[in-house]
């Protein structure tokens, strides 16, 4: 196995545990475990504990930024776009992977794990403004829109999974992007 890809398949291995379990609740030596790695290879890539946190959260950040990203920016009109990235299909009952870090008290703890988290959410409420300000918006209401909206998402995960109804999710979505495309309708 290359060093490339047993360092991935850490990292990879990394998020699913983060994801389910949270950072403080999962050792190296589960992430070990399930990956597959042998241990060499984790201390080599990651000495310490908060070394492969910071890459699994890190490539979690980036891969939902991504999906985000092909979203909200494009050619289409902006609240279309917006509403593209709400009604986007999730897992609405796993939860948002990068909202669930900010229960984990290990990662709220942590300045360097935290400000993964936290620059995750100033991106996205970035862009989600830039959005509503090409939407007609001035900034002051752009920047409240685009903190409703994505509420709107973080909140539609924690009703999906306090009800185990994956339609608590999109029944959020629905409503906003109802009100969002109101005027629109009328």
């Amino acid at each position: 196995m290359s060093t490339a890809t047993a360092r991935d398949r850490l990292i990879d291995t990394a998020q699913e545990l983060f994801a389910a379990r949270g950072v403080g609740a999962t050792s190296p030596r589960a992430v070990l475990a399930a990956s597959g790695v042998g241990q060499g290879s984790l201390y080599h890539h990651f000495p310490t504990k908060h070394d492969l946190a910071v890459a699994a959260v890190g490539a979690t950040v980036e891969d939902a930024l991504a999906r985000a990203m092909h979203d909200l920016r494009g050619e289409s009109p902006a609240v279309r776009r917006v509403v593209d990235y709400l009604e986007r299909p999730r897992d609405a009952l796993a939860g948002c992977r990068i909202g669930r870090h900010t229960s984990d008290q290990a990662v709220m703890d942590d300045e360097g794990l935290r400000d993964v988290v936290t620059a995750y959410f100033v991106r996205l409420l970035g862009v989600l403004t830039e959005a509503f300000r090409e939407a007609g918006l001035p900034d002051d209401a752009a920047g409240d829109r685009a903190h409703a909206a994505l509420a709107i998402v973080q909140g539609g995960y924690v009703l999906a999974r306090a009800t185990q109804d994956p339609d608590a999710l999109t029944a959020a979505v629905r409503g906003f992007v109802g009100l969002l495309t109101q005027k629109e309708s009328m």
